[in-house]
């Protein structure tokens, strides 16, 4: 563990599509928390005032330029993240369903721990019971079945999108091909593991959507768990595999 992990530089990256009735109160609410350094809002050619409301919140602020999906919009804050010497990301959503109040608990958890990466768990501990749909909480389960047979890991919460990552595995989002445009969930947690990477859960604090506009919702679920299925089969089998040895060696050398 590297002993100045104290001082270093954090960022928050916010992906939000069409969010701008809710942004403005999470970018202030995790700015009074003096916890770090930058909020980064990726605009996914939203069709409101989310990039408008961001920036008057005091967040830095990418538009992109066409609506590329939830995986893009996270990776377009990797590459900002890592191409601006960030050591510590943290990723939450612009909907409201993360409590920004668990960052500090992500940020201490990566920062004292051996882990790269820490996910925040919903169902981790009994902080407060999440209510799923029944189709999303079917899915859940199933993929955290998968995660558990093909790397023997227990991940309670597999589709978090509340998480702390090391620069390490930003390196390898930001410059790699790995990263998916749409659903990055399951697949990911397995690619990161095979990489030799470290995971931890700690449990958050998550709240229902109520704006009824879930990537899992109506006939995406059953998109998801078809490409999410092709997407850990590519991890396990494919090309992949050679590529993830050849990163595994790199990630340990200067640059």
């Amino acid at each position: 563990m590297n002993n100045n992990r104290k001082n270093q530089k954090c960022l928050v990256i916010i992906p939000a599509y069409n969010e701008g009735k809710r942004l403005g109160t999470i970018v202030n609410t995790v700015q009074s928390l003096n916890l770090v350094d930058e909020i980064l809002v990726v605009d996914d050619c939203s069709i409101d005032d989310t990039a408008e409301v961001a920036r008057k919140a005091g967040a830095t602020v990418i538009s992109l330029v066409a609506n590329l999906g939830y995986g893009a919009a996270l990776q377009t804050g990797y590459k900002y993240s890592y191409e601006n010497d960030f050591d510590i990301t943290v990723q939450m959503d612009g909907d409201g369903q993360h409590d920004p109040n668990y960052i500090e608990n992500l940020i201490h958890t990566l920062r004292n721990t051996d882990c790269n990466v820490v996910i925040g768990s919903r169902f981790l501990g009994h902080l407060r019971s999440y209510k799923a749909p029944m189709v999303r909480k079917i899915g859940m389960r199933f993929f955290r079945f998968l995660i558990y047979i093909f790397i023997k890991k227990n991940i309670t919460d597999p589709t978090s999108g509340y998480q702390a990552l090391d620069r390490d595995v930003i390196k390898l989002f930001a410059r790699g091909n790995l990263y998916p445009s749409d659903y990055p969930d399951a697949d990911i947690i397995i690619l990161l593991n095979n990489v030799g990477f470290k995971i931890a859960e700690i449990p958050v604090i998550m709240y229902e959507d109520d704006s009824g506009k879930s990537m899992h919702s109506g006939v995406r679920p059953l998109f998801y768990v078809v490409k999410m299925f092709l997407s850990i089969f590519t991890v396990l089998f494919g090309q992949h595999r050679t590529f993830l040895r050849r990163t595994q060696k790199c990630l340990s050398k200067q640059e």
